[in-house]
């Protein structure tokens, strides 16, 4: 199954009532959830995320962030998240960068499966939100962008 065929289940959740779909095709088998209960949720940080990580992604820090001509983009998937291709390689992008439409931002490893994430409008990159093999949150910000 290719990034295309994932994103559209992604999207078909989004559009529809359905909170769980599974796919098995061949080898690869893949469960998409969306409706976590609050209580839900907050395990999954907690099994996720040191304690430490949460408090330095703080309210201050999305608050400095939020502005209206910036715009957030969010993990489309649960996963863990990767600046770069490989380890002993350079990021896809860094802070400053001019990203355009179809260009690479980071992977997000789910199920063994590496997703390329690409962004769909040109812009500069503001902020990263992330840090390298950090696990993501299906919705979590993971980039800041200033539209150009």
């Amino acid at each position: 199954m290719n990034l295309d065929e994932i994103k559209a289940l992604i999207e078909l959740i989004k559009e529809t009532d359905i909170t769980e779909i599974n796919v098995e095709e061949k080898e690869t088998k893949i469960s998409i959830k969306r409706g976590f209960q609050a209580s839900e949720a907050e395990q999954f940080i907690d099994i996720q995320r040191r304690p430490s990580q949460i408090e330095d992604q703080g309210n201050q820090e999305k608050e400095d962030i939020v502005d209206s001509n910036r715009e957030e983009i969010v993990a489309p998937m649960v996963g863990t998240f990767y600046r770069a291709p490989a380890p002993d390689v350079d990021p896809f992008v860094a802070k400053g960068d001019i990203v355009n439409p179809g260009d690479t931002l980071c992977i997000i490893e789910a199920m063994k499966l590496m997703n390329e994430i690409e962004v769909e409008t040109r812009g500069k990159i503001v902020e990263i939100l992330v840090e390298n093999g950090q696990a993501v949150e299906y919705g979590e910000p993971l980039f800041v962008i200033e539209p150009l």
